[in-house]
């Protein structure tokens, strides 16, 4: 089985995942807009024909999928994110750092990257596109945390 996170958008969908895709090093394997439908399946706004209906991230062994969403077809679309993050996880410290500054970049910083209890390094934030995140390195066995 694998569990794949489904990111919704207002018109942003291609630009996140290319953002993504970026930071991330992965590979978008699919973006079909609206205007790709076969005619008569769903009546699409002339404003919505070059939105995403569907994105695929592959990103190693892991996925994201994307759609951009109008009002009418998600009606909380237009409110901030909640109840949910995007988590990624690495042994490397500073992978995490960079996917962290990537991702907060023109975004909001929720708990800044630094050393936890549990984690060498972990941050969260949300990112320009409304999607909160968080950056765990996964400590090595025999660490312990440098703070009192």
């Amino acid at each position: 089985m694998k569990i794949v996170p489904s990111l919704s958008f207002q018109g942003q969908c291609r630009e996140a995942f290319e953002f993504y895709a970026r930071v991330l090093g992965g590979k978008i394997t699919a973006a079909v807009p609206y205007g790709d439908m076969p005619a008569g399946d769903m009546e699409v706004d002339a404003r919505h024909r070059d939105w995403l209906m569907h994105c695929w991230l592959d990103v190693g062994d892991q996925s994201l999928m994307g759609a951009d969403m109008d009002q009418q077809w998600a009606p909380n679309i237009d409110k901030p994110k909640n109840g949910f993050d995007v988590t990624l996880h690495t042994d490397s410290i500073d992978q995490a750092r960079r996917w962290y500054e990537q991702l907060s970049e023109g975004g909001k910083a929720v708990m800044p990257f630094d050393e936890t209890f549990w984690s060498p390094g972990f941050g969260s934030c949300i990112d320009r596109f409304g999607v909160p995140w968080m950056v765990n390195t996964v400590p090595p066995g025999d660490w312990t945390p440098a703070k009192d």
